[in-house]
This record gives C-alpha cells, sequence and structure tokens, in this order.
C-alpha cells in the first residue's frame, strides 16, 4: 500500500511528539528530585543552627550531609539543563516537521485538484469528439 509523504511525515510528527514528552517527562522527575533535596537542604539548616542539645552534638556530621546535598543539587542541576535543551530540541524538530507534513498535505491537494481540473478537461474533450 502506498502512502503519501504527508502520512508519512505525520507518523513522524507522532513519535517525535512522544520523544518530546518523554524529554518533559524527564525534567519533571529531575526538577522534583531538585525540590526534594532543597527541603531536605532546609531540614539540615533547620537542625544546625537548632538550640536542642542533640542537634549540636550530631552538627559536624550535618554539615556533612548538607555538602553532600549541595553536591547532589549541582550535579541535578547540570542535568535539568541538559533536560531542558532536550526538550526544546525535540520540540523545534516536531515543529519543523509537522511544518514539513503541512507543505506535503497542500502540495499533495495541489495535485490532486489538478488531476481532477485535468480529467474534468479530458472529460469535455471526449464529450465534444464524441458531439462532433
Amino acid at each position: 500500500m502506498a502512502q503519501n509523504r504527508s502520512d508519512k511525515l505525520k507518523r513522524l510528527v507522532t513519535v517525535q511528539r512522544h520523544l518530546e514528552k518523554m524529554a518533559e517527562i524527564d525534567l519533571a522527575t529531575t526538577t522534583s528530585q531538585r525540590r526534594e533535596i532543597a527541603e531536605t537542604m532546609d531540614a539540615v539548616v533547620d537542625a544546625i543552627n537548632s538550640l536542642n542539645p542533640v542537634h549540636r552534638t550530631f552538627s559536624r556530621h550535618y554539615s556533612g550531609h548538607y555538602n553532600k546535598l549541595q553536591q547532589q543539587d549541582q550535579m541535578l542541576s547540570n542535568v535539568q539543563q541538559m533536560h531542558e535543551m532536550r526538550v526544546v530540541r525535540e520540540r523545534t524538530k516536531g515543529d519543523r516537521m509537522e511544518d514539513r507534513m503541512k507543505e506535503a498535505r497542500e502540495a499533495e491537494d495541489r495535485v490532486a485538484a489538478d488531476d481532477s481540473i485535468y480529467d474534468l478537461i479530458d472529460q469535455h474533450l471526449a464529450y465534444k469528439g464524441e458531439q462532433g
């Protein structure tokens, strides 16, 4: 079964939009992880600043834990930037493919319209030939 160029491009656009959604999900997951780390960092800072003697005993441990959380946050920040760029790249690809699909569909419609006009002319000439 022969398919039109626009139908093939439509399938590719669908796949590209799916890739875009996957990139958005990855970005959302990374953003959520960063939010969790930020909340944990706030809790650690509260514990370090606490006047409770139990927390003072563990202040060195809290400080080390806070440094690890900062490193994780920085790493996730870099990952988040990568995912943001990926989302933009996938969206741009999808938009371009969609534009090409629309152009192909318009070209196919023009060809179909031209063919129908040619058919009408052929029918008209054949009718005139039979008449004359």
